[in-house]
């Protein structure tokens, strides 16, 4: 008898629209497909109490995928290469002759930032001095 390793798949939905129609479809849709509910976690706006985001995690019990240890070799190697896991997460698998556009990578608080509608971050205010009043 071969036994096959079991593993815990994760799921996470992004809802930019959070409310209880787009939560329910996303929790309606995945629970039939054999997900589990595992957490929902909101992304808050400072000016308003309803949240600008949600990400609802799921779990499910799979078969463990078996590494390809050749496949992650030659991603380590053009790694080491370009200096860039940016890039890479852009690149295809299959290494294609056409030009990409330019890749700007977002920080996590510049997505969020964008998301709320704030496009333009505030400048980080250095070295400032308040002069004595008079």
């Amino acid at each position: 008898m071969v036994r096959t390793s079991v593993s815990l798949q994760y799921k996470v939905v992004e809802l930019s629209t959070v409310d209880e129609g787009a939560m329910e479809r996303a929790l309606n849709e995945w629970t039939a497909k054999g997900w589990n509910l595992d957490g929902v976690q909101f992304a808050m706006r400072e000016s308003s109490k309803r949240p600008a985001m949600a990400f609802i995690f799921f779990t499910r019990e799979g078969v463990a995928a078996e590494p390809d240890e050749d496949s992650a070799r030659a991603k380590l190697l053009r790694l080491s290469e370009s200096g860039s896991t940016a890039r890479m997460a852009w690149a295809s698998e299959s290494e294609s002759e056409e030009p990409r556009p330019p890749f700007h990578p977002l920080s996590a608080h510049e997505r969020l930032a964008r998301l709320a509608g704030m496009d333009e971050p505030e400048p980080h205010e250095e070295g400032l001095t308040l002069e004595p009043e008079e």
